[in-house]
């Protein structure tokens, strides 16, 4: 058989990856998402030492970046308990010392022109890669990266000048992922990643001479994208319908102009307040703020149903401000809902809401096997990731062969999926080119810490129109990032790396990003062994017959003479498989 150029198989088979994502469904988004029927029996949830192979991929493809081979086998051996009390004691893989090592000595970070030096631009993001696949801590990471498209910050803003401060803000979450939300909600408010984003840096209080009034971006995404929302809820996450028969709004701007007084008299750690950024300490940027009180509103502040009374201590009025609002009762069916969407399913169902929020609420989650996961104060977060995993519906068989149930893959966990299935023998993405972006719509439409607002990549509540969820009524964030531009942008970008096309910025240094094929090499002779091995480690086999026969056709147009041919069909089989529906949409 004539040998396939480069460039024509790749033309073909983004051709060929796309008709086969449509041809097998509209499926793909039409049936993802959704509410498991309120008709269906509970299931009880399978017992550790019961799981097979498949149920362990499907596992890790909800709890991880991933799984791989070696992954899936440990699941197996330990049992989901074992395997999630494991992940709770590994040490975090961090991001601030490894950007750090990469600035020069005296801390410096902006060129003469002002801007950030563009060595240092990109280091945030070619941490989040290389933790995200090779490191070890992969519940934790899942967890940062799920916590930080509810408490956004964002490298396409001002908050990307500092380098550092992303990363400073990256270990917030990793670090706090299996702490307390009401830590973690100090943390982030303290932040100068943060601070610089919602434009509260240096906010001062009012001055009626010169007509000036607290900054009041913070105040009103606090209430209304990291903790609240904008709606009373009932435990199950539904509105709350009040006696007139509307739903019950929570604040007005009012609330949000008090709250904001809160929020006066932080700046970065310095002699002073209005210190010029040239001159404060290099580790300012990656330290938490300092109150400085002249600065801050003496006074009163009153906003939902909590008080400050006036000549409050700065620090003092952000702690009795963050408890009040963290002790409402909407935040653990506000944040619980939307942590089920990052991990398991689009449109949650109220039981599985209510119980996540009352692990929440509780600060405990008790395991099969009679032992208690959190540390029973209110807001413990492994208390609440553990109700998320091992919920009835998120391990159950009906719930994974329910149309209504489950989410798009993420993009970005599609990718990284392919990196730790294939075992890359290197994450550093320092010299890929198109790892330095991917939130365009021809790559992933998709990048950790650079969405492009606040309210994130997708809004959790997003319905999309025109199609069978949206008549459904159900939400599916992820659609709201799936259009015509990263439906071919997804196939093309996986192709490129699955085939070893993708661009270095310097060709002399070592590659990296190159996929280990050998297992996958060694069935390709035999496409039904090779699609078992990768309906294993992709689909956690719920590759369908008509699929399978597809891809089969596909790969017997290929020879199997040498290993360069087995090679070629492997790359095919990988990319075939990863943009069909069964593998795009997670239940």
């Amino acid at each position: 058989m004539r040998p396939f150029s480069p460039l024509y198989l790749r033309a073909a088979l983004l051709l060929v990856s796309t008709l086969l994502l449509f041809a097998c469904g509209g499926g793909g988004s039409s049936s993802e998402s959704g509410d498991t029927l309120a008709t269906d029996p509970p299931v009880v949830t399978p017992q550790p030492d019961l799981i097979t192979e498949e149920e362990a991929s499907r596992f890790l493809s909800q709890a991880t970046f991933g799984p791989t081979q070696s992954d899936i086998e440990e699941l197996v051996s330990l049992g989901l308990e074992q395997w999630l009390l494991n992940e709770f004691e590994k040490p975090a893989s961090l991001h601030l010392e490894e950007v750090l090592s990469h600035f020069p000595e005296d801390g410096s970070f902006l060129g003469d022109n002002g801007q950030p030096l563009p060595e240092l631009v990109f280091l945030p993001s070619d941490s989040f890669w290389k933790t995200a696949i090779e490191g070890d801590d992969q519940l934790r990471q899942r967890m940062a990266f799920a916590l930080s498209q509810i408490l956004v910050v964002s490298g396409d803003s001002n908050a990307g000048r500092a380098p550092q401060s992303l990363a400073h803000y990256a270990d917030i979450l990793t670090e706090g992922a299996f702490g307390n939300y009401r830590d973690l909600l100090q943390n982030v408010t303290y932040s100068p990643a943060m601070a610089v984003f919602l434009t509260y840096l240096r906010n001062e209080k009012a001055d009626p001479v010169l007509r000036r009034v607290p900054d009041e971006n913070y105040a009103r995404e606090l209430l209304q994208l990291f903790t609240l929302g904008l709606l009373e809820l009932n435990p199950d996450g539904t509105p709350a319908i009040g006696a007139d028969g509307s739903e019950v709004e929570l604040y007005d701007n009012d609330d949000i102009t008090e709250l904001a007084k809160v929020f006066t008299g932080l700046s970065l750690v310095a002699p002073n307040f209005q210190t010029p950024f040239r001159r404060v300490s290099p580790s300012a940027y990656y330290s938490a703020l300092t109150m400085f009180d002249q600065f801050h509103s003496e006074e009163a502040k009153q906003f939902l149903t909590i008080t400050i009374a006036e000549n409050t201590p700065g620090d003092e009025s952000i702690n009795l401000a963050l408890d009040g609002i963290f002790n409402h009762p909407n935040v653990g069916p506000f944040v619980g809902r939307q942590m089920i969407q990052r991990f398991v399913t689009s449109a949650p169902s109220a039981d599985y809401i209510t119980r996540v929020a009352a692990a929440f609420d509780s600060g405990e989650y008790p395991l099969p096997s009679g032992t208690v996961v959190g540390s029973g104060e209110r807001g413990d977060l492994k208390a609440m990731i553990a109700a998320i995993l091992m919920d009835e519906e998120a391990r159950s068989s009906d719930s994974a062969n329910s149309p209504q149930f489950g989410k798009l893959r993420e993009p970005v966990l599609r990718f990284t999926h392919w990196a730790r299935a294939f075992e890359i023998n290197s994450a550093d993405a320092a010299n890929e080119f198109l790892l330095r972006n991917t939130n365009q719509p021809e790559a992933l439409g998709q990048q950790a810490y650079r969405s492009p607002s606040v309210f994130n990549f997708y809004r959790p509540g997003y319905i999309a129109p025109g199609t069978e969820t949206g008549a459904a009524g159900l939400t599916a964030p992820e659609l709201q990032i799936t259009n015509a531009s990263t439906l071919v942008g997804y196939p093309n970008f996986l192709t490129t790396f699955a085939f070893g096309l993708s661009r270095k910025i310097d060709a002399d240094q070592p590659p990296t990003y190159v996929a280990n094929y050998s297992p996958q090499i060694k069935l390709a002779a035999d496409p039904q062994a090779l699609l078992d091995n990768l309906d294993l480690l992709l689909t956690y086999g719920t590759l369908q017959d008509e699929t399978r026969a597809r891809i089969t056709d596909l790969l017997n147009l290929l020879s199997s003479d040498t290993e360069e041919d087995l090679l070629l069909r492997v790359r095919l089989a990988s990319v075939l498989v990863m943009t069909s529906p069964e593998y795009i949409v997670l239940r």
